[in-house]
């Protein structure tokens, strides 16, 4: 009941801008590391904001990483992200440690803040020494702005093999005063989050101590985030940050704020738009497909089903040939890991029933391939065994995802 009142008062925003929350500026360009895409890019707020972030679970962890950590769990604030792409600034050694802390210093020179204040992200080529010098001077001519463009310069700089920007913004009502939440993100090959290649920019002027975000930030990821996944890979830079910079200027929000529920819905919101729109421009992907599972023993277990059914290379390779072969979303539930009563399971794409209580039905075979060949493919499994929930996003797997992989680094 809760969420349903949050819904009806957050408002989806047309603009879809990073820099809508109040106090935060942004900037794009190309510095030189890529051939001519735009590829450095500044996020800063007026203020020093509270700061929460999530990062990749792989053990191999890139150099920019480490030095956003130190900003998010010591500093607890943070007033500015630079970010390139082109070059991952991972498996680097002392050299890559080195050029990520330049790069931080350098930003809070040109920006006149504390260093422990600026965050630092990269992704590209993982295990190539960074060209410095087109980054120092790309630094020097970054000037960030509160005006659409700006933001269009930030999202396309920290592009890599995506096609398309990844924006969002909500707002919503805290003491009777509009907060606005907004994202921007990238990624689309190597996703299997906790976490995936990706990087996501969450702003907000909401009021909200670090410690109470870091603590919301990580139980959305869960939901969202880490609920999509492309290809099984996992990556070394991979980062979500949610800078929080107060101005807004409501009561500081804890989950016992009236309007809590609120500000926690929308920026949920903003997170799953985010990490659908990941999902669903996977690399050479036609299709976004949805897991949808419900009568699991936890939610929890719920999660891993619909992750493994929407991870697995034959179920992806199935929406992408239109073939509703339903024994490949069977096995994968049934190899998933979780708890399995086989003589439960019912099993619908697109509202089709092909499976009913461990039982095949009869369906249309014709109907099926005009759902599969639609743009968004749902799928939905019923276990019957409990009330857990889960819900998981993909993409088909195609020639393209061969082929673009194939030649990265070229």
């Amino acid at each position: 009941m809760t969420l349903i009142a949050s819904a009806s008062i957050m408002k989806k925003l047309s603009s879809k801008n990073i820099v809508s929350p109040k106090g935060f500026k942004a900037a794009g360009l190309h510095c030189g590391l890529k051939h001519k895409k735009k590829d450095l890019a500044v996020l800063v707020s007026e203020v020093p904001a509270s700061v929460a972030g999530v990062f990749t679970t792989n053990a191999v962890q890139a150099a920019p990483l480490k030095v956003t950590k130190e900003v998010v769990y010591t500093t607890k604030k943070m007033q500015a992200m630079i970010v390139n792409s082109g070059n991952a600034n991972a498996c680097t050694g002392k050299q890559g440690a080195k050029d990520a802390q330049t790069m931080q210093v350098l930003m809070a020179e040109k920006l006149g803040i504390e260093a422990n204040l600026v965050g630092v992200c990269s992704t590209g080529v993982i295990g190539e020494i960074m060209n410095m010098e087109p980054v120092e001077n790309g630094i020097n001519q970054l000037e960030p702005k509160d005006n659409l463009e700006s933001a269009i310069d930030f999202a396309q700089a920290i592009m890599t093999t995506d096609t398309v920007m990844k924006n969002t913004s909500y707002s919503t009502l805290v003491d009777g005063e509009e907060v606005i939440i907004a994202g921007v993100a990238k990624g689309s090959g190597m996703i299997e989050p906790n976490m995936a290649t990706m990087l996501g920019f969450i702003t907000t002027d909401a009021n909200v101590e670090s410690d109470v975000l870091q603590a919301t930030l990580s139980d959305i990821t869960n939901m969202t985030f880490n609920a999509i996944t492309v290809d099984g890979d996992t990556s070394t830079n991979d980062t979500v940050v949610v800078m929080a910079n107060g101005l807004a200027g409501n009561v500081a929000l804890t989950p016992d704020h009236p309007d809590w529920q609120n500000f926690y819905y929308t920026l949920k919101t903003v997170a799953e738009d985010l990490a659908k729109m990941i999902a669903k421009d996977g690399e050479g992907a036609t299709k976004l497909i949805e897991v949808e599972v419900e009568g699991a023993f936890s939610d929890e277990e719920g999660r891993k089903i619909a992750k493994t059914v929407v991870g697995s290379p034959l179920v992806k390779t199935a929406v992408f040939g239109c073939d509703a072969n339903w024994g490949r979303i069977i096995a994968a539930v049934g190899y998933s890991g979780a708890t399995v009563d086989p003589e439960k399971i019912t099993i619908q794409i697109g509202g089709v029933t092909m499976v009913e209580n461990g039982e095949p039905v009869p369906f249309s075979e014709d109907g099926l391939i005009q759902i599969l060949k639609m743009h968004e493919v749902k799928i939905y499994v019923s276990l019957g065994i409990g009330e857990g929930k889960g819900h998981a996003w993909g993409c088909d797997l195609t020639y393209d995802y061969v082929q673009i992989n194939a030649s990265y680094r070229s």
